[in-house]
């Protein structure tokens, strides 16, 4: 199993543990590498998802559970790399938000595949010829 970086719908999933689908790669991954990857971008939205509903119980748990894990920051040439991808989806009317590109970014920048549910956003990317790798491990 090749290298993987975490979408936070992924990311969310394997935390929950409630989607077998998601379990058994994640488990596998795990064995395989001694730990997940994600980015401090899915953190971002993780916790401000639990900040929205006043939930700092569930912020330290998180927090907590990904202590062990690796966490890739957005570095200078994945924030040119997001900067282009992001600027060429909108001047095509193809806007997928802003944290999906940096996640891109992250991903091609240090030679992962993305894993995430979210496939038709990052497929866009895709098709502009950027050299992104998908995997969902929902399927």
């Amino acid at each position: 199993m090749d290298l993987t970086l975490l979408d936070t719908d992924i990311l969310s999933e394997v935390f929950r543990s409630r989607n077998r689908a998601v379990a058994i790669p994640a488990a596998t991954y795990r064995r395989l590498h001694n730990r997940l990857t994600l980015s401090t971008l899915s953190i971002v939205e993780v916790v401000k998802g639990f900040a929205q509903t006043a939930r700092e119980d569930r912020v330290i748990e998180f927090l907590g559970l990904i202590k062990s894990e690796e966490v890739l920051t957005l570095d200078r040439e994945s924030a040119e790399i997001a900067g282009r991808i992001q600027g060429m989806l909108e001047s095509r009317g193809l806007p997928i938000g802003r944290v999906d590109p940096l996640i891109a970014g992250i991903a091609i920048r240090n030679g992962l595949i993305l894993a995430t549910g979210n496939t038709v956003h990052y497929q866009r990317i895709q098709q502009l010829g950027f050299g992104l790798r998908l995997v969902d491990w929902r399927v």
